[in-house]
């Protein structure tokens, strides 16, 4: 453990970030202990996927997330190369959180494998911040086989930089006070929005550790980087004011294809179409919720990215209904006309589920109320049976 000291006084909060330790190809070794020791990586296919998860062995080829798959197998050709199992990864991340939730309600998630914890409020019960971060580490050890690594500041950005410095099972503990010698030393690149065009601009400047940023004025900043350099000049001294919000809404839902070879038939670009819109209304009824902006996404072989949208009369979950407006929205692209190698489709504006609605006591079903029955119907079935059972005609293999 890497721990700062301070004679700051509080009040100030007490913030952990956890970070599960190669949580893809982690649970890949967990469930086949023959895989422990070896490079694993977890992604795509191998024409056009990239890299989901790479364990460390497998990071000392180079292999890193979203490097295209095609490299990582030039670099590591004797890796063990696996599909996500996105189903498994849920399965142990709500094991996870859920030991994260013994320990404070306000937890955020960032994703699967990664969270913020306030424990502002929890120390009377369970002891200080690096305390409680020990303790939920070795729970998650104990009751998952996995390591996560911890982060302890007083602000979500300085917590996050502290959790990635010691991996695999580090804790790192930054005292209130001193953010601005922890972050110092560090590579600029650690903050978050410094990517390789602003690192060479920085660079420019005589900036290359975080440091260097505090000798630069807020006005020269903002006049290099715009809102950005605001950001900058704070994140660099570690001040951070974002609380951590345990209950972020739903926002939109969908989902999107990389395709191994451009698609150039309409017929089986129409089929994945069809795919796509199953899944989505399939993932909205999931969440109880129904979406009204409808948007279609096109990438291109070119790499050109589009999208066209369209805001439905109603707010739907039914993959017919969605079937029939992406037709309407693809006749203003050039699939067709040029092969496309991504497809997307998403659904925001969401709105609660219809059951919250207040419908007339004695009517009779509509067609809409009938179809919404059969779809519910049918996702039953595909829960208890797999996605694969029940299918729409036309998504079936001739």
């Amino acid at each position: 453990m890497t721990s700062t000291t301070s004679s700051h006084t509080p009040p100030y909060r007490h913030i952990i970030h956890l970070d599960m330790d190669a949580f893809y190809a982690s649970v890949e070794m967990l469930d086949n202990p023959a895989l422990r020791g070896k490079p694993v990586i977890v992604g795509g296919s191998r024409n056009r996927g990239v890299v989901s998860a790479a364990s460390y062995e497998a990071r000392e080829f180079g292999i890193r997330s979203a490097m295209p798959m095609a490299e990582a197998m030039r670099r590591c050709p004797d890796g063990a190369f696996l599909p996500p199992r996105m189903a498994r990864y849920r399965e142990v991340s709500d094991s996870i959180f859920a030991i994260f939730a013994r320990y404070t309600p306000l937890v955020e998630p960032l994703s699967l494998d990664e969270a913020f914890l306030d424990v502002t409020a929890c120390r009377n019960l369970f002891g200080t911040a690096a305390e409680i971060a020990r303790r939920i580490k070795a729970e998650v050890r104990t009751e998952t086989g996995l390591t996560v690594s911890a982060g302890v500041a007083a602000s979500k950005l300085v917590a996050k930089i502290a959790s990635d410095l010691h991996k695999p099972d580090g804790l790192t503990v930054v005292d209130p006070g001193t953010e601005s010698a922890f972050l110092a030393p560090l590579p600029v690149e650690k903050l978050w929005g410094v990517g390789p065009t602003t690192r060479k601009s920085l660079a420019l400047l005589g900036v290359n550790t975080i440091g260097d940023c505090c000798r630069l004025t807020p006005e020269l900043l903002t006049s290099k980087f715009g809102k950005l350099g605001s950001y900058l000049y704070q994140a660099a001294r570690g001040m951070d004011c974002r609380p951590v919000e345990p209950e972020q809404e739903i926002k939109s839902i969908g989902h999107e294809e990389t395709f191994s070879t451009d698609l150039t038939d309409p017929a089986i670009i129409h089929k994945e179409l069809l795919a796509l819109a199953e899944r989505v209304a399939q993932r909205l009824r999931q969440y109880g919720r129904r979406g009204r902006a409808l948007t279609l996404k096109v990438k291109y072989a070119d790499f050109k990215q589009i999208s066209r949208s369209i805001t439905l009369p109603e707010a739907t979950d039914d993959a017919g209904e969605i079937r029939r407006h992406i037709g309407l929205l693809l006749k203003k692209t050039e699939v067709g006309e040029k092969p496309v190698r991504l497809l997307g489709i998403t659904l925001a504006q969401l709105q609660g589920d219809l059951e919250t609605m207040q419908l007339p006591l004695f009517a009779e079903p509509t067609a809409p109320g009938k179809q919404r029955q059969l779809n519910q119907a049918m996702d039953a079935i595909k829960e208890k049976f797999g996605c694969s059972i029940i299918r729409p005609g036309s998504l079936l293999k001739g």
